[in-house]
């Protein structure tokens, strides 16, 4: 392997992806430096652009340069839910402190040459899935007849016109999946206080894809739960895609400049592929423990790949 700079990886050790590649990278003896958050108040971060992007990381004395690091693997939670930021309150010294940190770090990661997986801006359409949508419908996928409403009667007609209904988040944020069902009704008028995306319920096979570069690790999941991932009774197994869906996904990802991605996909029995979500941090451990497949080691190859730095420098 031809040896590379820094690869850092930031955020918390307890996060089961990242401590899964920072053991990949280990593995192949890679140069990996882990950025905690819990440290942030410890961390102290320089950025300078102008010709160049220069800048420096400092963590409780130890230093490394920027132009040092030849990859990222970001994974940060919001700074303002750590313990430490959240006991010392809003506005505070500390709160303002671990969100210039991050400001800093996240600008950096969009405008490093370093290979950064992924960019933030990248994965801002998850943000919004009914705008994501738009992109998947466009590259070939069905999407599941859907209404964003604050209107109760207007959600009551869609639940009529398709009788199997599903409601969840707008949002990036993870929400469990659910069908609507009599026990809605009651909280019906709510919707007027907070809009509420409906969606026609797919019936179908579960399939989740992980992207990772040029691979792809598809797995079939079979599960009576309206969400798969909160049930304890799933089987899921890994499988090879129909190479027209290996390629839809594959100019999916592209098409929003990410380099790794979990796609949620349902085929129906008439054969047609509806994609739910595509996923710009997937939590990958949940299915490589399923199903065996080595995703963590093939996140590692991808930061490995990246092009060779001059400096090299280690953070402990």
């Amino acid at each position: 392997m031809t040896e590379t700079g820094t690869i850092l990886l930031w955020g918390l050790p307890a996060d089961a992806p990242l401590a899964a590649v920072r053991d990949a990278l280990q593995r192949m003896d890679c140069d990996v430096v882990l950025l905690d958050q819990r440290d942030v108040l410890d961390t102290e971060v320089e950025l300078i652009v102008g010709s160049g992007v220069e800048g420096m990381l400092c963590v409780k004395g130890e230093r490394i340069e920027f132009d040092a690091v030849s990859a990222v693997y970001p994974r940060p939670y919001d700074s303002r839910d750590l313990p430490v930021i959240a006991e010392a309150g809003h506005n505070s010294e500390a709160w303002q402190h671990a969100l210039a940190v991050q400001d800093i770090l996240n600008s950096w990661t969009e405008i490093t040459p370093a290979l950064v997986v992924n960019r933030p801006a990248a994965g801002e359409a998850n943000g919004s899935k009914p705008y994501q949508s738009l992109s998947v419908e466009s590259l070939g996928f069905y999407i599941p007849d859907t209404l964003i409403t604050t209107d109760p009667e207007i959600a009551l007609e869609f639940w009529r016109r398709h009788q199997r209904v599903i409601y969840k988040s707008l949002s990036g944020i993870r929400s469990i999946v659910s069908h609507l069902t009599d026990e809605h009704m009651p909280r019906f008028q709510d919707v007027a206080s907070c809009p509420t995306q409906f969606q026609q319920y797919v019936p179908g096979i579960d399939y989740r894809v992980h992207l990772v570069g040029d691979e792809v690790f598809a797995c079939r999941i079979l599960s009576d739960a309206d969400d798969y991932r909160y049930s304890k009774r799933v089987d899921m197994q890994a499988c090879e895609l129909p190479e027209e869906i290996d390629a839809q996904c594959r100019r999916l990802i592209a098409s929003m400049n990410l380099l790794i991605a979990g796609i949620d996909l349902r085929c129906t029995p008439e054969n047609e592929w509806f994609c739910f979500e595509v996923n710009p941090s997937p939590g990958f451990t949940y299915f490589q423990g399923m199903t065996g497949q080595p995703i963590a080691d093939a996140i590692a190859r991808l930061l490995a790949s990246a092009p060779d730095h001059a400096c090299i420098a280690s953070l402990v």
